[in-house]
């Protein structure tokens, strides 16, 4: 396939099933919510090597409190892993931010249309709720409460500013992380530039997604594995430009200068598509000379996104 002079490969993404829960932080004024988000969603970039991976949505028009908000994604390979992050995270990074308060996002979604979509392509199937506020209402040293209102219940913990309001428990979903293409570019400006385009259309155009790497890019792309039998991953050495000489199995045309790949973690297997769709189509400018996607012979998900029905509008989005 040939899109505005760029050969898209006729292969696929390679994802795997996840767990996901979305929450608003509100707080005083924007500020303060973007703030408490970014610190929550920092250092999860891969759960190669972070606990979780996680991205900020952005800010949100209605909240349960009246006051600013924004949202954010934390992903995580298990349900227990995720509830472990969420209170870490929210522990640490929202009740110690001045005025905060933290919420369900997913509260109301419709759990059989949040649910089918994974558990039809191979992921766990339902959804539940994972303890937040339960788990952090003993900093409250005795002195917490609790309340119920709307059919949900919070938590009260007295802090220094007045008190960290905090739902009791979330909603984990089934979800889908490790959606991906790479950009092939003749330089690493063209590549770079190409990507960040990428990025910004999957952020201003695809809801329920998140791109967890600096930027929404990633140079150190990986593969499954490593000739040293305790690292699980090492560099992908088929796309670096440095080794092209010196590997029997490159995967780089000549004239590719640098490449950078873009990494999508979402609430559905649509949600990943679409964005992968609306990132190849927006990567697809002079100087980038390929696009393509990473698999692994299955050894990572089962979830295969083909890079040209995706591009083309041929699979569900």
């Amino acid at each position: 396939m040939q899109l505005e002079g760029v050969t898209v490969e006729d292969t696929f993404a390679e994802a795997f099933p996840m767990w996901a829960a979305r929450l608003v932080v509100t707080a005083r004024d924007l500020e303060w919510a973007m703030t408490a988000a970014r610190v929550a969603t920092g250092m999860a970039t891969s759960v190669i090597g972070c606990g979780a991976e996680a991205g900020v949505e952005g800010p949100v028009e209605e909240t349960p409190d009246g006051r600013p908000g924004v949202s954010f994604l934390v992903f995580a390979p298990t349900r227990e892993a995720l509830a472990r992050e969420l209170v870490r995270r929210v522990g640490q990074a929202i009740m110690t931010c001045p005025t905060t308060a933290c919420f369900d996002g997913l509260a109301g979604d419709g759990e059989a249309a949040r649910d089918g979509p994974a558990a039809d392509a191979g992921g766990a199937a339902g959804s539940s709720r994972v303890p937040l506020g339960r788990a952090l209402r003993l900093f409250g040293d005795g002195y917490q409460s609790a309340k119920q209102l709307g059919g949900r219940r919070y938590n009260r913990i007295p802090v220094m500013d007045g008190e960290f309001l905090v739902e009791d428990a979330v909603r984990a979903v089934p979800a889908v992380g490790g959606g991906n293409f790479l950009v092939l570019g003749a330089d690493e400006g063209a590549a770079l530039e190409a990507a960040a385009a990428a990025v910004r259309a999957i952020r201003e155009q695809v809801p329920g997604v998140i791109l967890p790497f600096p930027g929404g890019i990633v140079r150190a792309g990986s593969k499954v594995g490593s000739r040293y039998r305790h690292v699980p991953a090492s560099t992908n050495h088929r796309f670096c430009p440095t080794l092209r000489a010196r590997v029997e199995d490159t995967a780089l045309p000549e004239g590719v200068g640098a490449v950078y790949e873009v990494v999508v973690d979402g609430l559905t297997l649509e949600a990943v598509t679409a964005a992968v769709r609306v990132g190849v189509r927006a990567a697809c400018r002079p100087g980038v000379l390929r696009i393509t996607a990473g698999n692994y012979g299955g050894k990572l998900g089962p979830y295969r996104i083909d890079l040209r029905a995706a591009v083309a509008g041929e699979v569900p989005c």
